[in-house]
């Protein structure tokens, strides 16, 4: 089969592997049918190795090349030993956590900050390719009325969800937003759906901007142009926002996540960098800010695919594009050279 390898930093090739060998217990196999481009795979062809190790990963064994993309749905084509609610033929989504199961984390529910975790895709080969081997623990049978195409989506708007979730948004919290990438645009729908008054955004991006504004956002802002923080502080009557969501993983937005947040708010940080910030401690301790992490899901996948299937979560605005696998190292260029102009690129291995 072909699959879509990242062999080291600018190396993306598209190669011939074998196809996964049977499932051992705990294992399946799944046709994949489709698998969304990640930031994080982006960071890894343009600079990496970052989460992908450059030997071998302590809980798999896996050393590159490795096939990326751990966004996707797919159907079960084999199954190593049985799996409560699903068979082989089973629609599922993958929740791409690998797991210890024996660390502290695992045992206390927390199996997405595994002592040794990695991530289908990242630490273990990947959705880009017409099939992957994964843990049944990660599987998420697809409800009726959802598609293989938008039940891809579900693991980004998963990692939105979970931020919204651990910022513990309140109906009526007023939210800033910062950045309307993917994350972002989760964060806004899921602060929607947890019934924030009103939902602020910052986003240089016109194409992004107008995104969020359709969707809902209260306000958008260009920083380049305005004073975010002065401007949320106005209109919150001079109080500040509940929340700041920072989703883009720019440390120099994360002072201005702490100083814009509220005397008491929420300031939560989940975009990824491996750059260092400026921590102002005399605008946390006096104002009683909490800062707070936030990393990828936590059964968060399920519940995104349960809001889909009621109609309560719209997942199209979030997908741009669908491209053939054949055409991923194309689609990776793209979205290099212009990410402004999409959200999320799928890959579907199945199409020529």
């Amino acid at each position: 089969m072909r699959a879509l390898r990242w062999h080291g930093k600018g190396e993306l090739r598209l190669d011939d592997v074998r196809e996964p060998a049977p499932p051992a217990p705990g294992q399946a196999v799944l046709e994949v049918s489709f698998c969304g481009i990640c930031g994080t795979d982006l960071h890894e062809v343009a600079d990496g190795p970052n989460l992908i190790r450059a030997g071998a990963h302590p809980l798999t064994g896996v050393t590159p090349p490795i096939t990326l993309g751990h966004e996707m749905s797919g159907t079960v084509t084999a199954l190593g030993s049985p799996s409560p609610g699903v068979e082989v033929g089973t629609r599922v989504a993958v929740d791409p956590c690998l797991r210890c199961g024996v660390c502290r984390w695992c045992l206390h529910g927390e199996y997405h900050i595994c002592a040794k975790g990695g991530s289908v895709g990242l630490a273990a080969d990947g959705g880009f390719a017409s099939h992957v081997s994964v843990p049944v623990e990660g599987l998420v049978p697809i409800p009726d009325g959802v598609t293989d195409r938008m039940a891809a989506l579900a693991e980004p708007l998963a990692v939105g969800l979970h931020a919204v979730r651990r910022a513990g948004v309140q109906p009526g919290d007023n939210v800033l937003l910062l950045g309307a990438g993917p994350i972002g645009v989760a964060a806004l729908l899921s602060a929607k759906l947890a019934g924030a008054a009103a939902i602020y955004v910052s986003e240089p991006v016109a194409a992004r901007a107008r995104t969020a504004s359709g969707l809902g956002a209260t306000e958008v802002y260009d920083p380049a142009r305005s004073d975010v923080r002065r401007e949320v502080f106005l209109r919150t009557g001079r109080i500040g926002p509940d929340v700041v969501v920072e989703a883009t993983g720019r440390p120099e937005l994360v002072e201005l996540a702490i100083t814009t947040a509220r005397r008491g708010g929420r300031v939560v940080l989940c975009g990824i960098s491996g750059a260092s910030a400026t921590v102002p401690i005399t605008q946390i301790v006096p104002f009683e800010r909490t800062i707070l992490g936030s990393l990828g899901y936590n059964h968060d996948i399920p519940r995104v695919l349960d809001l889909m299937a009621t109609g309560r979560l719209d997942p199209a605005p979030l997908l741009t594009g669908v491209r053939p696998l054949s055409a991923g190292q194309d689609a990776f260029a793209e979205l290099a050279a212009d990410r402004g102009s999409h959200l999320k690129i799928l890959l579907e291995p199945g199409r020529s």
